[in-house]
């Protein structure tokens, strides 16, 4: 009950952050859409016409997702920069959970609380080009899931980097464009990128949103790289942010900024 308890504070948390600052969420509901404005009108003037249709549905599966990654990783990294900066990191050590499950629930609930403007900005997109995807939540829910796990895996990464360095606002900016580029990256043209985060989870909802395949049409190495990509990275992610909280306990890092 503590566990359910914790992710349901933190979500709650974050939903109330978003209804209480409700300009800045429209702020940047609107920048997002903007940013989409701005790819489809470059598919529109100097794209092939003959594939603007593929490439419109292409763009808007990859940026919605786009907008997940930088929630889901980047996020916690400017919240532990907060409590740092507040003074108030130390005190989340008092938690009797543990700090990992805290963080694993912010990770969880940040997912959660966004899902809504995820949907809001997939409807704006397709309305906006008339292009209606297959949404096929019998496929795209269980891939979605565990895309989401891998992308928790590097929220724990820059959630260890952030208890040491403290501040790394630089890094993040630079992790906005090699995100993008795990997300639009198609798998035809670079096959080794199947092994990355992300990366396979998003070829095959774009596969199910635009080619309208199902989960039967997937094969055994599609599903094995999946669940590999998100076993994998979040056990990663939670063991080097495991080890950069010895690293800061052992320096007296937490309780300073």
């Amino acid at each position: 009950m503590s566990w359910f308890n914790l992710i349901k504070a933190n979500t709650r948390k974050e939903v109330i952050e978003l209804k209480r600052y409700l300009p800045n969420t429209i702020a940047m509901l609107v920048t997002f859409y903007c940013i989409f404005l701005g790819l489809f009108a470059g598919i529109q003037l100097i794209g092939d016409p003959g594939s603007k249709d593929l490439n419109t549905q292409f763009v808007i599966v990859n940026y919605v997702f786009w907008y997940l990654a930088l929630i889901v990783v980047q996020d916690i990294g400017y919240q532990i920069t907060n409590e740092a900066t507040q003074g108030t990191l130390e005190q989340l050590y008092m938690s009797p959970l543990g700090q990992w499950k805290i963080m694993l629930s912010r990770l969880i609930a940040l997912g959660t609380a966004h899902f809504l403007i995820v949907v809001i900005l997939l409807l704006l997109a397709m309305l906006t080009t008339g292009q209606w995807l297959n949404i096929d939540l019998l496929t795209i829910l269980p891939i979605f899931i565990l895309t989401i796990v891998s992308m928790m895996g590097l929220g724990f990464i820059i959630a260890g980097m952030t208890l040491v360095l403290k501040q790394i606002g630089a890094f993040l900016q630079i992790l906005q464009f090699i995100l993008a580029g795990l997300v639009f990256v198609p798998l035809s043209t670079a096959p080794f990128l199947a092994f990355l985060p992300i990366v396979k989870g998003v070829d095959l909802i774009r596969a199910t949103m635009i080619d309208g395949l199902s989960l039967a049409d997937f094969t055994a190495f599609d599903y094995f790289s999946l669940i590999f990509n998100a076993i994998f990275y979040f056990l990663l992610g939670l063991i080097f942010f495991l080890y950069c909280e010895r690293i800061a306990m052992k320096k007296g890092l937490l309780a300073h900024y």
